[in-house]
């Protein structure tokens, strides 16, 4: 690999089973510092982070949203959030998506430089998923979750797989 960044990039995998082991304030703080160091249009910087540390709300997520994996033990379930009030305005309003995206895969990142799991498990543009969230956590309307993020101590190695194809490479036409 050329350089550590290189490296935790290609090695990344989503763990999806945690050994309920805590995780540090600082540790919880590095992630959300990593998450909002991510690029957004125009800076709006449009986005919210939930986090669920208590663990029957953390269970009930589990329950609500089975492939969460957050009844899989995680110490902490992030959740994402896209805030309409700081999102661009008129037709370019859906660039929250994007930018809220670049801040979950910081996100997922951090943790596996920190030696912690972490998977990206959906929820937005399934609004029947993301309105139970919002109900759940009391989310105010202009909050839209766009996923739950369980991360904590790895219970699992996953095996690294090279997604490289180069069929889905095309250059200067189709």
């Amino acid at each position: 690999m050329e350089n550590e960044a290189i490296q935790n990039i290609m090695t990344r995998v989503s763990v999806r089973e945690f050994t309920g082991e805590k995780i540090s304030e600082t540790q919880l703080e590095t992630l959300l510092r990593a998450a909002m160091a991510a690029p957004s249009a125009i800076n709006k910087q449009p986005w919210a982070f939930i986090v669920v540390t208590d663990e029957a709300k953390i269970a009930a997520l589990g329950e609500a949203l089975p492939y969460s994996r957050c009844s899989n033990k995680p110490a902490v379930a992030i959740i994402p959030c896209g805030d309409l009030s700081k999102a661009i305005e008129g037709e370019m309003a859906n660039f929250w998506i994007n930018d809220v995206s670049a801040a979950t895969e910081n996100l997922l990142l951090a943790a596996h430089a920190m030696g912690l799991g972490a998977v990206w498990t959906g929820l937005h543009p399934d609004m029947n998923r993301a309105k139970m969230v919002q109900e759940m956590l009391g989310l105010p309307e202009h909050i839209i979750p766009l996923c739950v993020v369980p991360v904590g101590v790895p219970a699992e190695q996953p095996e690294v797989k090279d997604k490289y194809k180069p069929e889905n490479i095309h250059y200067n036409k189709w």
